[in-house]
């Protein structure tokens, strides 16, 4: 083959040089505009992994990055006076200029072409000048060619919030080390790093609005390095920053991080195609280090490819499909958690009022991709240390608790864990009335250890009803139903129970989940209401526009079944204000085209959601807690964004909402979520730490650790578990026994069973003891 790489950075370098080792007859050149010795910006970081994928793919230049690396295990974040300190992350840091020159020697010893201060301006006249087979665009973040083919690459560039300068110096970090300064305008932070013995990388970044108030827009670029001297002076111990972007006047050298994402990576002009590789292709926040990870993970995965396939002509368009297939997964992956962590960097001032230790926390795993056994694992003692200081401020001794037992109290309300089963429409009810099934569900799951148990939405009237199987409350027949579940729950286990009520709206009048869910009954349907004639989906009816009378009706009906529940003896009150039903269809300015004082605005939209929920709390008992579910973001264009959560949780927090249920979607047909593990949870630790309320997490969480990262980084106060409920009543014993911890509360009826388990696993750590010491460890 003759290939041709535009750029040569680490992804052009590393696939030529792997292309040419795989097969010398290859012909490879590499064009490179700057000179061999140029190089912007300082030292790079790679993990432990990234090595052993180097490692693996071409050992020589693995070894001489292995010998001019700086090793680091530990991380240590300084905030408000205090200095945390975290190991066995295991990370290395190289000079990039010192990487592009091994890579450059790598390549030059196999035979690559290598031409320096070469600006390719026509990649098409660079092909046919070297008549080449294979283009490779590694021409980085502001690629030409991404642009010139735009419509094929349909590229989705987010140009962030932050401010950062590239700096360097030569004071000495051991570990990576994050600094967090506060000022008069705003939070700074620094990112530095040693990567070879006289010096560090010391990045430095705030968000576009704090750089703006300090005025570092209008210094020159030796003002804004003395700037940056001066607020971080304590950390460099008298050494100087220093810059090499020295082409770049004035401000210029603070930039905004851009989030590259790419529909395809190949574009073919006719029989050649051309690949997007590297910061062309996709980018990832410096702040997990993984931009030139993913640049010659990229390389390593294009050439593998070929190498299992074949480089025939006949064989490339199959080559380049596989790549593409293969490396979108990891590359969507690593963004995803990327996001994350850009995302945190741009709130530090929303985590602000943490203390020193779960502000630390917070940002170890503020990618999501750090959990808390991954903690464990790197740094037992650490993380010890913290559930311990959680433990106390949780009025605990002061030991080791998993944070998912810790106990938490609202109002008057105390419950002994963080584990919620969440409100599941069980569509059994006859005529709303809960029945035996019922008893067994709910009972089974309070039996099972979780701290608060949520009935279904259960309808205020038969027309609030999503189904003709789903729970009512507007009798007291309705009420008996539900009071002997509530005792039984009270009789026989110490969670706590919660009735969620809710009015269906446009989403009304349709077939049990099994059958054709949301679509309209075959016959026999209701008349609907809702804020706007607006129906849900094409087979549903449109729904009559609701009438000032209407609305008095219905919170009318709210009010006599909050009272029901009171009678009933339920511990916890929740108003369901998400997912498209009526009260949340007036939220939604997809679902609310009403012109008078309940419809445009925001604060318009909420009115009678929050009309409702007031009456509720004038009749709810004082001492226990109510909750609000809503839906944080429509995904849907014009809906309702994070920024408008933000602002409803403000209302409700305002009318005397104790917590907010954080859900999203499922107001539109038209919504289009972005699903992954725990990918609700970023809403639920905004609004909590925004609106300083407390917030239920929901969605995608079902293991012990997703709900222990979550409520030890305070992104919220309970986690609600449906799915994994439904496949195991007994969800949260389980996870405790898989923890090893003993004190989660168990039923006396399982006390036996307790003491069998506490037996089972003294013997399997045993084993464990014996099995690590035949083995040397």
């Amino acid at each position: 083959m003759r290939i041709v790489c535009i750029g040569g950075g680490p992804a052009g370098l590393y696939f030529a040089l792997l292309m040419k080792k795989q097969n010398p007859a290859h012909e490879i050149t590499v064009l490179e505009r700057n000179r061999p010795d140029d190089t912007f910006g300082w030292g790079v970081v790679f993990s432990d992994q990234t090595l052993g994928n180097l490692e693996k793919a071409d050992y020589p230049t693995y070894d001489q990055i292995r010998q001019a690396f700086h090793h680091w295990d530990d991380i240590e974040i300084h905030f408000k006076g205090q200095v945390i300190r975290s190991g066995g992350h295991g990370f290395v840091g190289i000079g990039r200029k010192k990487l592009l020159n091994i890579l450059q020697d790598r390549c030059l010893e196999l035979g690559v072409n290598l031409v320096f201060q070469t600006e390719v301006t026509d990649d098409e006249a660079v092909a046919r000048a070297y008549r080449a087979d294979l283009v490779i665009a590694a021409d980085g973040i502001n690629s030409r060619t991404r642009k010139k083919y735009e419509a094929t690459f349909k590229p989705d560039v987010d140009v962030r919030k932050c401010r950062f300068v590239w700096l360097g110096t030569h004071q000495p970090f051991p570990a990576f080390t994050f600094a967090f300064e506060k000022t008069e305008w705003g939070w700074f932070q620094a990112h530095a790093y040693q990567f070879d013995p006289e010096t560090s990388t010391f990045i430095v970044e705030t968000p576009e609005t704090v750089w703006q108030k300090a005025g570092l827009d209008r210094m020159s670029q030796e003002e804004g390095i003395a700037f940056c001297e001066r607020l971080f002076a304590k950390y460099l111990g008298g050494h100087k920053l220093m810059s090499n972007a020295r082409h770049l006047r004035g401000s210029a050298i603070w930039i905004r991080f851009s989030r590259v994402v790419c529909e395809s990576w190949v574009h073919w002009n006719g029989r050649v195609p051309v690949v997007l590789m590297g910061d062309a292709a996709h980018t990832a926040h410096f702040s997990i280090g993984s931009g030139t990870k993913l640049a010659l993970e990229d390389a390593i995965e294009l050439a593998r490819t070929f190498e299992r396939i074949g480089d025939t002509p006949a064989q490339l368009r199959e080559v380049l499909e596989e790549y593409q297939r293969v490396r979108r997964v990891e590359v969507l992956r690593l963004q995803n958690a990327a996001r994350n962590s850009t995302e945190w960097f741009e709130n530090v001032e929303r985590y602000s009022h943490f203390e020193a230790p779960q502000f630390a926390y917070s940002l170890l795993t503020r990618s999501q991709r750090v959990s808390h056994e991954n903690l464990r694992l790197r740094d037992r003692k650490y993380l010890e240390g913290y559930e311990a200081w959680l433990a106390e401020r949780a009025g605990l001794p002061r030991k080791p608790i998993p944070p998912m037992f810790l106990p938490f109290r609202l109002r008057g309300l105390e419950l002994k864990n963080r584990v919620v089963v969440s409100p599941m429409a069980m569509y059994s009810a006859k005529d709303g009335l809960v029945n035996d099934f019922h008893l067994v569900h709910l009972g089974a799951r309070a039996l099972g250890g979780a701290a608060l148990v949520f009935t279904e939405m259960t309808a205020p009237s038969p027309d609030g009803r999503i189904t003709p199987g789903c729970a009512g409350l507007w009798s007291e027949a309705h009420m008996r139903a539900y009071k002997r579940i509530v005792d039984f729950v009270h009789e026989h286990t110490d969670a706590k129970i919660a009735l969620q009520l809710g009015h269906a709206g446009p989403k009304g009048s349709t077939q049990v989940g099994w059958e054709a869910q949301d679509e309209p009954l075959p016959d026999g349907n209701w008349p609907l209401i809702a804020p706007s004639p607006i129906p849900y989906g094409p087979n549903n009816q449109v729904p009559r526009e609701m009438t000032r009378e209407d609305m008095e009706r219905v919170k009318a009906d709210f009010v006599r079944a909050a009272l029901w529940a009171v009678e009933a003896g339920f511990d916890w009150l929740e108003l369901h204000c998400a997912h498209g039903y009526l009260l949340s269809a007036f939220i939604c300015p997809l679902t609310n085209h009403r012109t008078d004082e309940y419809g445009g605005s925001l604060e318009n939209r909420c009115r009678y959601p929050l009309e409702v929920f007031r009456a509720l709390r004038a009749v709810w008992p004082e001492h226990l807690p109510m909750s609000v579910r809503i839906s944080a973001h429509d995904w849907a264009p014009g809906g309702n964004t994070p920024d408008d959560a933000v602002e409803i949780a403000r209302l409700f927090k305002e009318a005397g909402c104790d917590l907010i249920d954080v859900s999203s979607g499922q107001t539109t047909r038209l919504a289009r979520p972005i699903y992954g593990r725990m990918y609700q949870t970023p809403f639920a630790d905004r609004i909590r730490n925004e609106v300083g309320i407390a917030t239920m997490a929901v969605g995608a969480i079902y293991e012990a650790d997703h709900v222990n990262s979550i409520i030890a980084a305070g992104r919220a106060d309970l986690c609600a578990i449906a799915r994994p409920h439904l496949a195991d009543p007994h969800w949260t014993l389980n996870q405790a026994a898989r923890l090893g911890y003993t004190e989660v509360g168990w039923p006396k009826q399982y006390l036996s069973g307790k003491a069998q388990l506490e037996r089972n696993l003294a013997r399997a750590s045993l084993e464990r003891a014996e099995e690590l010491a035949i083995r040397g460890v």
